[in-house]
């Protein structure tokens, strides 16, 4: 359905603190199905659904996967039904993000409604929070082949795959389809990942939901203290500011912040050269940019001169 995917995805050589690493630019697949979601949605974006007329899923009001879910219910005809627990009513009122795009594109929300836990009827497709779903394996088993190709392409040895995650879907699949293609190789490739939304042991429950046998997991890596996902933070903010004056890219606001914190300080720890994951969700930043810098204003001098548009 999709015919403008732009894959492979660029490896990028940059500098981030005086030290040289690779970043893997996941964020150019497509504006709406970019990173981790475009991987994700790859089984379903490419299969035959004839049967399928409704689609639902649940989660945040300014989750990147919702966004990307109510396009694809878009560009296949489908209703799209999200339940949230809570949307803000400055949300509501002043819809913006994610959040307005999905609205855009006809989602239907479901505000404080409990998902009955039965069968959905044939006609439904539903899908767990975030993308949480064996077919995921599908499309991550193709981003493996590409990091793959490029490590032997480029003569790396030895690389460490680092990502943050949410339910750690990504970073689960990625991991256990690259120890499927390294298995007669003498290529090491490993993936760390850092959670984002809960802590270790929740994302080691995610793991369990889709495969349970824990040989195939990433290696979890935290920082000692606990940050609250969706939480302002000034290290958070003036990382992302360096990050784009260091590098020009510009990284999501939820997520890779402490991934990237947490890379800067657990790196001399992971083995061989090391690859970033650029998983896209840049279209939230339209909404956490502006808390940030009514947040932190002095901050964002930075920024004056920059691509990125003042919100």
């Amino acid at each position: 359905m999709i015919h403008s995917w732009k894959v492979p995805t660029p490896v990028e050589e940059i500098t981030v603190e005086g030290r040289r690493c690779f970043l893997k630019r996941d964020d150019r697949i497509h504006p709406d199905f970019s990173g981790n979601k475009a991987r994700k949605l790859h089984y379903w974006l490419h299969r035959d659904l004839p049967q399928i007329r409704r689609l639902v899923s649940y989660g945040s009001p300014q989750s990147n996967a919702m966004y990307s879910l109510s396009v694809l219910a878009r560009l296949r005809g489908w209703e799209f039904e999200y339940f949230v627990d809570h949307i803000p009513a400055y949300l509501r009122e002043n819809p913006q993000g994610n959040y307005r795009a999905a609205l855009e594109n006809g989602t239907i929300f479901n505000e404080k409604k409990v998902m009955r836990n039965e069968k959905w009827e044939e006609e439904v497709l539903f899908i767990e929070e975030g993308g949480r779903q064996p077919e995921a394996e599908e499309g991550i088993r193709i981003l493996a082949e590409e990091i793959i190709n490029w490590q032997r392409e480029r003569g790396v040895a030895k690389l460490t795959v680092f990502l943050p995650s949410g339910t750690g879907t990504t970073a689960l699949y990625l991991q256990k389809s690259l120890q499927f293609l390294t298995l007669h190789s003498s290529l090491f490739t490993h993936v760390v990942t850092v959670p984002c939304v809960g802590d270790a042991d929740y994302l080691r429950e995610q793991f369990a939901m889709l495969e349970p046998d824990s040989s195939f997991w990433p290696r979890i890596v935290d920082l000692p203290r606990k940050y609250y996902f969706g939480r302002l933070y000034r290290e958070f903010y003036q990382l992302w500011l360096e990050l784009y004056r260091q590098t020009g890219v510009e990284f999501d606001l939820l997520y890779d912040p402490k991934g990237w914190l947490t890379l800067l300080e657990r790196r001399d720890k992971m083995r061989g050269e090391i690859l970033y994951l650029h998983q896209g969700g840049l279209k939230g930043n339209e909404s956490m940019l502006p808390r940030y810098r009514r947040k932190y204003p002095k901050l964002d001098e930075i920024l004056n001169g920059s691509h990125l548009e003042r919100k």
